[in-house]
């Protein structure tokens, strides 16, 4: 694929209310939380989790994209088919995740760099050949007592957009995803600084590496209160604080910035990007969308819990978060919509 169809690609992702579902959880991520539900932790097991998840009827009218991990494109689903073919037949556009983990930033431990530039020329033609259409690249900055340090910053904003530049040149469209976490004390005001931050720092490193914004999508955090901060905002004041952060910072060439949900639970995460899309209809130069993962994926895994006999009922709850994702894209997200009951009947683990 050509720089010049990507943007059409970026389009085709978010059309028509839809999101991105993130199912690209490494392998030590996904079983922590399996063995938080009493799952086992095996290869057997996240196959027939990811193969739950993208043959779930339905599950086009809200998602436009999923975001493989290297384990899962390179695995057949449970009937045979390699799991991007079985992506693209079920009306969704396929990509993964090509970035290998984070490690200690050298001179700067504990803030953390994101490693897998090596060869990453070669591995995403290598991906392309499996039927991947999109990457993604997370890079970690964390709010603390003296962090993040400029260093952090610009080391992963450099290589965001070094990423950014590889995936164009062999027509692979980069989702960017420069996370800014939401662990620790930190007030709204804090967030919003250190997410402006890195925002500039990544769009002038891009501009400088040679990135086309309008064939790309942004992947950002919400601008939130710490987890442990004691004054949690309500959602009028996180919407209008999180796009007044992305109007500043964010070039209008970018086609769409697609939310992570950070550990949101799936309902609050709804409520937040509803609230930003009704504050703001009409006056964003972008499409503003959800790439979440837990916060679609967490009920659903609950049901299912490692029981395949659970597996209509773990569909049923997926579809219902993905619809309501999409509601709150359109801004006709309603907590009642949350009010629905599953057919379910939970295993015993």
């Amino acid at each position: 694929m050509s720089t010049p169809a990507l943007p059409a690609l970026a389009a085709q992702m978010v059309a028509q209310g839809k999101g991105l579902l993130a199912i690209d959880e490494s392998i030590g991520t996904c079983n922590r939380r399996f063995a938080a539900l009493g799952i086992a932790q095996t290869v057997d097991r996240r196959r027939a989790w990811r193969d739950l998840i993208v043959t779930t009827p339905g599950l086009a009218e809200s998602i436009g994209a999923i975001i493989l991990n290297e384990e899962t494109i390179g695995q057949t689903t449970v009937s045979g088919t390699p799991f991007a073919t079985a992506v693209v037949e079920a009306g969704i556009v396929p990509g993964v995740k090509v970035d290998a983990g984070t490690i200690d930033l050298a001179g700067h431990a504990p803030e953390r760099i994101t490693e897998g530039l090596d060869e990453l020329s070669g591995r995403l033609n290598g991906f392309v050949a499996m039927g991947a259409r999109f990457a993604k690249w997370r890079g970690v900055i964390t709010i603390d007592t003296g962090f993040p340090s400029r260093g952090c910053i610009e080391a992963n904003a450099q290589t965001l957009a070094r990423y950014a530049a590889v995936c164009q040149q062999v027509g692979v469209l980069p989702v960017v995803e420069p996370e800014v976490l939401m662990d620790g004390p930190h007030d709204l005001a804090r967030c919003a600084a250190v997410t402006a931050a890195v925002l500039h720092a990544f769009f002038r490193h891009a501009d400088e590496q040679g990135v086309v914004l309008e064939a790309m999508i942004l992947k950002a955090n919400m601008v939130l209160p710490g987890t442990t901060c004691p004054n949690q905002s309500d959602l009028a004041t996180i919407a209008d604080a999180t796009v007044s952060t992305l109007r500043h910072a964010v070039p209008a060439a970018v086609p769409a910035i697609t939310f992570l949900s950070g550990g949101q639970a799936g309902e609050l995460a709804s409520a937040r990007l509803n609230a930003m899309n009704v504050r703001f209809r009409g006056r964003m130069p972008w499409e503003l969308g959800f790439s979440f993962a837990r916060a679609i994926q967490q009920p659903a895994l609950a049901i299912w819990g490692g029981d395949d006999g659970q597996r209509e009922a773990s569909q049923h709850a997926l579809a219902h978060r993905a619809r309501c994702d999409r509601a709150a894209r359109k801004g006709t997200y309603d907590p009642t919509m949350d009010s629905a009951t599953f057919p379910r009947t939970v295993s015993a683990q």
